[in-house]
């Protein structure tokens, strides 16, 4: 069983940058693709962003309401997934979880996201 430690949030204003980290125990991390997921208050928990986890290509896929905005990336010595993003916008306040699309484990505390003016 994989956990993970989500970290970086905040309270930020419109238009500023946050980078998430999200550190992962246990083997397997390398060849694992991974996934940002955010879940709004009352909403359920959904897909932002995904990184292939064959070691070498990185091809990476996003949410069209993330796209050109957020960066997914990955490094693999630290077992450790990132999320950048910029101009956030209040719709992207939310908590930010962490997890393997493919073997999903337990999900995390997360880390909590908070875009206002």
């Amino acid at each position: 069983q994989v956990r993970f430690v989500e970290s970086g949030g905040g309270l930020v204003q419109p238009g500023a940058s946050l980078r998430l980290s999200c550190v992962a125990s246990g083997s397997h991390f390398r060849m694992r693709a991974m996934g940002w997921y955010r879940q709004a208050p009352g909403q359920q928990r959904d897909w932002v962003a995904r990184i292939s986890g064959d070691g070498r290509t990185n091809y990476v896929q996003y949410a069209d309401s993330v796209k050109g905005r957020f960066t997914i990336s990955r490094d693999n010595a630290r077992a450790t997934l990132f999320l950048l993003m910029n101009n956030l916008k209040p719709e992207d306040t939310a908590v930010y979880y962490c997890n393997s699309p493919d073997y999903p484990s337990d999900w995390g505390q997360g880390t909590q996201v908070t875009v206002s003016s």
